[in-house]
């Protein structure tokens, strides 16, 4: 089983990340954190590990009526959330690739019918999310 959801898109790096924003938002998703891979690796691994990497960040994304229903059903599942959404480039490339965690690794891991529901109506959203990103930038 696959464990993310992907789409490639001819948008720029600053043009991905802008629109996943946005397309999370549309979905009712805030980004709590954000990590920049590219800085970090700069910061702590030297230039050649940040050019390797490329352009790569993760947003974690969280949509508080989802997550509130999923540690209700389990409170174990803390330890997932919020959902990652990557974003990357790698200098070479042409494309950008968006990336979100596929909700179905949740129900893998608990039992719970109310993470069941949570995580097939987070994946219904984040498909859109998806969905919304790759219309705009075909």
């Amino acid at each position: 089983m696959s464990y993310t959801h992907s789409i490639t898109v001819d948008l720029s790096y600053a043009d991905a990340v802008e629109r996943t924003r946005q397309a999370l938002a549309d979905q009712g998703f805030g980004v709590l954190t954000e990590i920049d891979m590219r800085a970090t690796f700069n910061s702590k691994l030297g230039a050649e590990a940040a050019d390797a990497v490329g352009d790569y960040v993760i947003l974690g994304a969280c949509n508080p009526k989802l997550a509130s229903k999923a540690l209700a059903g389990d409170q174990h599942m803390g330890a997932l959330l919020p959902c990652n959404v990557v974003v990357h480039r790698a200098a070479e490339d042409e494309q950008t690739t968006v990336e979100t965690i596929d909700p179905a690794t949740m129900v893998k891991l608990s039992d719970s019918p109310q993470v069941r529901e949570v995580a097939d109506d987070a994946d219904t959203r984040l498909k859109a999310a998806l969905d919304s990103i790759a219309s705009s930038g075909s």
